[in-house]
């Protein structure tokens, strides 16, 4: 059986940027920054995900998390399409709201989650939304102010951000301070989230496919670590491309998978295809619709091909939790 791809696997450190499209704004107004804010923490509570810093801005946002069971790539699905199709409906726009896919970096703990959480609280403050540290504890759309306390948000890990700069509250928010003005006057755009930070073109595994047939795209990765660290990561993607059956097989597998839950839900593989929402179908479609497109990486449009539904039928399965 194949497995979820390594680098988006439980507890990865991730800086995620996310961007409007064309530069566009992602926020109107504060309740959809409430908004934001409320399907980020119900999901990272739902899934594990942790979160330890985030910024909004006005036309991108940055968060560092560590990504839960069901790895990072589910967890940005479900907050950005649900967040975008709540934006267009209450403003009646239509169309894409984030440019392209979001951005993410894995970054090595040890060395950078203290540069990390620095440089992402302090992007209000360097973009002159706030002009002081004072009014930055106070600016809500940033985690820095739940770190001094002026909110709180459950799904916000506090004490592990805290517990990098020491082990009392008090003593901690003072260090922490005292290394947000060292940062302050440091640029690290283009170690931290610039430069060579692209977007992934179909995830890990097709980067290293693409590699080991001689094929190289620019910026097909960034991994913000030591050259041990990056070699370690590599060489897990390898392992996981090592281990995904072909799609002919992956195929085989679904179609024994459906076959399977249909014999212990009592029902024939033609009903469970034939469209009906009746009884358990819409529980069983759901199940697998998640194992087909987490586990086995298959499409949106495959998995409804193969369970007999629309490809926006699946889309709604995944999205809800």
């Amino acid at each position: 059986m194949p497995r979820g791809a390594r680098l988006d696997a439980l507890g990865t450190l991730h800086h995620v940027i996310i961007r409007g499209i064309e530069r566009g704004a992602i926020f109107t107004d504060d309740e959809d920054r409430k908004e934001f804010l409320r399907r980020t923490g119900t999901l990272a509570k739902g899934s594990g995900t942790a979160i330890y810093a985030y910024a909004l801005m006005t036309n991108h946002l940055h968060i560092l998390l560590k990504s839960g069971e069901s790895g990072l790539s589910t967890y940005m699905r479900c907050l950005l399409s649900g967040y975008a199709q709540y934006y267009n409906r209450r403003h009646k726009r239509a169309g894409h709201l984030f440019q392209n896919r979001y951005k993410s970096i894995i970054c090595e703990e040890e060395a950078y989650f203290d540069k990390l959480v620095a440089y992402i609280h302090l992007n209000p403050l360097k973009a002159g939304i706030v002009d002081s540290f004072e009014e930055l504890a106070r600016y809500p759309w940033s985690g820095h102010a739940v770190l001094m306390k002026r909110i709180n948000h459950e799904w916000f890990d506090r004490d592990y951000v805290l517990r990098f700069f020491g082990s009392t509250d008090g003593k901690a928010r003072s260090v922490y301070l005292a290394f947000l003005e060292e940062e302050m006057g440091c640029d690290r755009e283009s170690e931290l989230s610039g430069g060579g930070l692209v977007r992934s073109h179909g995830g890990w595994s097709q980067v290293l496919s693409m590699r080991k047939q001689g094929l190289r795209e620019q910026g097909d990765e960034r991994i913000l670590g030591s050259g041990e660290f990056v070699q370690s990561l590599l060489a897990e993607a390898e392992e996981s491309v090592d281990n995904q059956l072909p799609a002919s097989e992956r195929l085989e597998q679904v179609r024994h998978d459906i076959a399977e839950a249909c014999e212990n839900a009592g029902i024939t593989v033609a009903f469970f295809r034939s469209g009906s929402r009746g009884g358990i179908l819409p529980a069983l479609r759901k199940s697998l619709a998640e194992k087909f497109t987490s586990e086995y990486g298959l499409s949106l449009a495959e998995t409804a091909r193969q369970m007999g539904v629309t490809t926006g039928a699946v889309s709604s399965m995944i999205r809800k939790r």
